[in-house]
């Protein structure tokens, strides 16, 4: 049986084809903006059938999470046609096996296609990918991009992202990026740009709502969702506000370490998860945050050797309470083994996160941040959010754990840490000399993490 690609007949739309035939061209990378409901993914959903069946390959479709891949795209359905998006793109005829277990498909011509999240990319090592779709990327980890470009670079693949905008966030900025440079397709349609809404039917979305979210946030998400707006903080964003003001008071640049400031780390430590450190200086009435780090699937030996090969003298280490936690197997706390290290931690206070958040808030219009350095950690506090809960129709009294709660928690730890550390702020030398001086009489140089 031969079947033609798209299949069942499926072509893009006029506002559509722009992107399509870009793609289709040859283009390598593209970042389209779209309103909600304009098909983003039914387009890139087809695109991937038809690239799939052009070069033999890997390819991958990520949204923010797993189970959001499931639930967006592996069992949607596609309303106007009654049929699975993932079986109307890629129907069973076309296919030799498919996993449901791994949202995994192989094609009969050897080409392989999985939806995953970008909260575990890295988890799929040893299967490259030739061709990548980005859905839903202004909320999804963008330090994927970051692990996957040079992939794509050295096999010449393709990447795609579509989105509604959340706020200023970094798919902003690689719109912004994207727009300037000739190799990129860039491109922003609201839902006066496609066509596909009357006027009558938008005014009714606005007033729907307004009515249900009030006249400030009900207008403020009508125009990020269909007039793609990137004027509103990432709604739902609990430092969205304070991260653009510190945009707008320029203290988002270049920030350059202090030799004469001993350097205080924060820590968010997870089990099989992703840790997260940054590396901050206090003085002065100001916290400024020179460097961040932050890694999955790492052991603390892995944390100690960064330390040791960056060039900073250390005086307070912040974890959170379950450092005290003692691991199977050892018997020993992730405190005691980080000890042995060389990382002598401070506790952080079990505050309740609503508390720790709200001293997040305080801290930050005195807090300074390394553009390039902290560009993670940066994007993970204008990403963290509360969680939605669907079924209310309304957010959470708590934070959505995914990418951006490690590094956003990680300086909670330290917020609420700040009072005991205040009153050192101006003899943070002398402090560094007394952890030296501990570690001299445990048979350790306070020069350790210069000279290993």
């Amino acid at each position: 049986m031969i079947i033609q690609l798209p299949a069942n007949g499926w072509r893009p739309r006029r506002y559509q084809k722009p992107l399509w035939d870009y793609l289709e061209g040859g283009g390598k990378r593209a970042v389209a903006i779209w309103h909600r409901r304009a098909g983003k993914d039914d387009v890139l959903l087809n695109w991937l059938a038809t690239a799939a069946h052009e070069r033999v390959g890997n390819y991958w479709y990520l949204l923010p999470q797993q189970t959001q891949a499931r639930k967006s795209v592996w069992t949607a359905v596609n309303p106007s046609v009654g049929q699975k998006r993932i079986d109307y793109a890629l129907p069973p005829e076309v296919r030799k096996r498919t996993l449901d277990q791994e949202m995994f498909i192989e094609l009969r011509n050897g080409s392989t296609i999985q939806l995953v999240g970008s909260d575990n990319y890295n988890s799929l090592v040893g299967s490259p990918p030739v061709g990548l779709i980005a859905s839903e990327w202004a909320i999804s980890d963008p330090s994927a991009w970051a692990y996957l470009r040079p992939i794509l670079l050295e096999n010449d693949g393709w990447a795609a992202f579509i989105t509604t905008p959340r706020g200023r966030n970094h798919a902003h900025k690689m719109h912004e990026m994207a727009k300037a440079d000739p190799l990129w397709f860039a491109e922003i349609q609201s839902a006066v740009d496609t066509g596909v809404f009357t006027p009558e039917q938008l005014q009714h979305e606005l007033n729907e709502y307004i009515a249900q979210y009030g006249p400030d946030h009900g207008k403020a998400l009508f125009d990020q969702e269909y007039m793609c707006s990137f004027a509103a903080a990432n709604l739902g964003s609990y430092y969205g506000l304070q991260m653009e003001q510190a945009e707008r008071d320029k203290r988002i640049g270049m920030v350059p370490y202090d030799p004469t400031i001993p350097v205080v780390t924060a820590w968010d430590i997870g089990i099989g998860d992703a840790m997260s450190v940054w590396f901050l200086q206090v003085g002065a009435g100001q916290v400024r945050a020179i460097d961040h780090y932050e890694a999955s699937g790492q052991p603390l030996t892995h944390f100690a050797k960064v330390l040791q090969n960056k060039p900073y003298i250390y005086s307070d280490h912040i974890g959170p309470h379950d450092l005290a936690v003692r691991e199977l197997g050892s018997g020993k706390s992730r405190a005691e083994i980080a000890s042995e290290l060389g990382i002598d931690f401070t506790i952080a206070p079990r505050l309740t996160v609503e508390d720790g958040i709200n001293a997040v808030r305080t801290l930050l219009p005195r807090m300074w941040f390394d553009k390039v350095k902290c560009e993670q950690g940066i994007n993970a506090l204008i990403n963290y959010r509360k969680d939605w809960n669907q079924k209310a129709e309304d957010w959470r009294d708590k934070p959505l754990h995914d990418w951006s709660s490690h590094a956003s928690d990680a300086l909670r730890y330290f917020a609420i840490s700040t009072p005991i550390l205040s009153t050192h702020e101006y003899k943070t030398v002398d402090r560094y000399d007394s952890v030296a001086r501990r570690r001299e009489r445990r048979g350790r140089s306070g020069s350790s993490w210069m000279s290993a």
